[in-house]
């Protein structure tokens, strides 16, 4: 089964759950939230037996179904401490974060909510709101959907001047907004010796830049002219500007070197067990 059918079907559940506690006749409602509560229970005890007859290695397997887990969650049955799931969705986007000369450290989880520290290009970074919005939050709620919170030191909105050095993100679907949409760059062998490279991914122009054999990728426009940056020029980490001169870092989260409060606006980027680049597009209006 597909996640998106996985999905649906959860949402399908909800849907009629809340018709049956919409119901005007109150014993008809009442009797069939009964059913539906006497059903979990059954469920629950029955998930509850099976996994006690299970070792250690075929529970965990069995939480890395997405439908399983959610059954798993529902019942709070799932075997993998939220704290331990957390700390492994942090791994996952750890090479994006490392790639951008920042760094993120689980000061840990309490009554569902995540905290965490940046470190790096992130602490205190203007861009670092998406980056936390686009990467980390997408991998905690992925592997931990029953975390309520995320909190941040270090972390500021980029809109905001200056002002409180924390970000509440709150994971709900009203917050949280699109999923954002991995799409495949490919191999991108035009960087197999570094430089830049704009490419259209999943029909949307992506600035790519490989240093040292680490690729970066943010989009192509120059905050301080709104013009792209097909012509800019790459000096070590360093991008020019081809049309208004401004410096940016490109190790730094793209901070520029001429104006600090103008930064390039960084895409999520991870390269899988193949050696392909994957980005993170679809959720630029909400970040």
């Amino acid at each position: 089964m597909e996640d998106n059918d996985v999905g649906e079907r959860v949402g399908r559940v909800e849907a009629l759950i809340e018709q049956v506690e919409s119901l005007p006749d109150r014993v008809a409602r009442e009797a069939a939230v009964e059913m539906v509560g006497a059903l979990l229970d059954l469920y629950g005890e029955g998930l509850a037996r099976t996994l006690a007859l299970l070792d250690d290695g075929t529970r965990r397997a069995l939480a890395e179904d997405e439908l399983v887990a959610h059954l798993l969650l529902l019942h709070d049955l799932h075997p993998i401490p939220v704290e331990t799931r957390v700390h492994e969705a942090l791994e996952e986007v750890r090479p994006y974060l490392d790639s951008h000369g920042g760094g993120v450290e689980l000061v840990g989880v309490e009554e569902g909510v995540v905290r965490l520290r940046m470190h790096g290009s992130c602490d205190g970074c203007p861009s670092s709101a998406m980056t936390l919005k686009l990467a980390i939050e997408d991998a905690i709620h992925k592997a931990a959907p029953d975390v309520v919170a995320v909190e941040a030191d270090g972390v500021s909105a980029p809109a905001a001047p200056a002002g409180p050095t924390l970000l509440q993100l709150e994971v709900t679907d009203a917050v949280r907004g699109p999923e954002p949409d991995w799409a495949t760059a490919g191999g991108l062998p035009e960087l197999s010796g570094g430089g830049t490279l704009v490419k259209p991914v999943s029909g949307e122009e992506v600035l790519f830049i490989a240093i040292e054999a680490t690729y970066y990728a943010y989009r192509p426009a120059c905050p301080g002219c709104a013009e792209g940056l097909e012509s800019a020029m790459l000096t070590g980490a360093e991008l020019a500007c081809g049309a208004c001169g401004q410096r940016f870092d490109i190790r730094r989260a793209g901070r520029c070197l001429d104006q600090p409060e103008l930064y390039l606006e960084p895409v999520p980027l991870l390269v899988d067990d193949t050696g392909l680049v994957k980005v993170a597009l679809g959720t630029k209006a909400a970040a």
